[in-house]
């Protein structure tokens, strides 16, 4: 077996069926003879002839026979026309398999329709431009625009594959701090199914049709009218955060969406009552990070201080809880 030279955006393998595995279909087999790249990815190999059987093309339902070839000589091509950007990025953590950043509030993820520019993917373009071949840029998961923390991003298909693999079997922890709104007896779980929001369509909502969402989260600090909360993460699904927080009825400070109309609480100090108005965005940041690494195996952790204007609001929360009503 060739090992793919992913700095020249080329993969070349060779496998054999084995008669255990004939009468299969060839895309099944190809997924076990060729475990770091996914199923969907070899069956689009296929249908560009870069997947061959004995050198013949080949279709995914046909049937595998004993002692046949499957060879993949395939180029790793852009699947989406986004530009390259240079922008200031804090990577924490980088080799041939990954990199990790710590990501700042106010920057979108991914381009879109009226934002293709200065977007997380496009400064890493500029940054590692082979993340151009890459699905959606080699990055596996997402933050919010204003969201902080911890990311990791595959720099080549087979850590990409191992990566979501990961995140689909739950075993990625992925651990945030959050400030919410109203004074917490306990942690807890919560399990809430999650859809697009009927009416206001940038928005999730809570609904038992929708997908499984489940957060746990537990109790750091409690103040006079908030509480400082850790959050883990069992599924991943969009604003799940911010929108299971609200549905407790313990909105994210700050947040624009689901925290609802802003109150300042009865006997807030002057100067945290300042601090509360102008937080513009959710009090969320994703603190840290654990996988098994793709190449070694090994478990890997990464943790990111909270934000300067994070341990700001925590110094003034504890700061007036101290003192007390005027």
């Amino acid at each position: 077996m060739i090992v793919p030279k992913h700095e020249k955006e080329l993969i070349s393998l060779k496998a054999q069926v084995t008669d255990e595995q004939a009468g299969q279909r060839i895309d099944q087999v190809a997924a076990f003879l060729f475990p770091d790249y996914s199923r969907a990815r070899l069956q689009a190999w296929m249908k560009t002839g870069e997947l061959t059987v004995n050198g013949e093309r080949c279709k995914p339902r046909d049937s595998a026979l004993a002692g046949s070839w499957l060879v993949i000589v395939a180029t790793l091509r852009s699947a989406e026309n986004w530009t390259a950007e240079k922008m200031p990025l804090n990577i924490v953590y980088e080799d041939e398999e990954l990199l990790v950043l710590d990501k700042q509030a106010g920057l979108v993820v991914h381009p879109a329709a009226g934002h293709l520019q200065g977007t997380l993917v496009n400064g890493l373009l500029h940054y590692c431009p082979i993340l151009k071949s890459l699905p959606r840029a080699g990055i596996v998961h997402r933050l919010d625009k204003d969201t902080t923390g911890l990311m990791v991003v595959a720099k080549n298909l087979k850590s990409h594959n191992a990566l979501v693999k990961q995140l689909q079997s739950r075993s990625v922890s992925r651990q945030y701090e959050a400030v919410v709104q109203g004074v917490m007896t306990a942690g807890g779980t919560v399990s809430a199914p999650l859809i697009r929001h009927p009416v206001h369509r940038i928005k999730r909502a809570v609904s038992a049709d929708g997908q499984e969402a489940i957060t746990h989260y537990r109790v750091v600090q409690r103040y006079a009218a908030h509480t400082h909360i850790r959050v883990n993460l069992e599924t991943g699904r969009t604003h799940q955060i911010r929108v299971h927080m609200s549905h407790l009825k313990y909105p994210i400070v700050g947040d624009p969406l689901y925290g609802g109309r802003f109150r300042v609480p009865s006997h807030c100090g002057e100067e945290l009552s300042r601090v509360l108005e102008t937080f513009k965005r959710q009090a969320l940041h994703a603190s840290e990070l654990k996988l098994l690494h793709p190449a070694t195996k090994l478990e890997c952790r990464w943790e990111a201080r909270l934000p300067d204007e994070f341990t700001g609001l925590l110094s003034l929360l504890h700061q007036d809880a101290e003192e007390g009503p005027a």
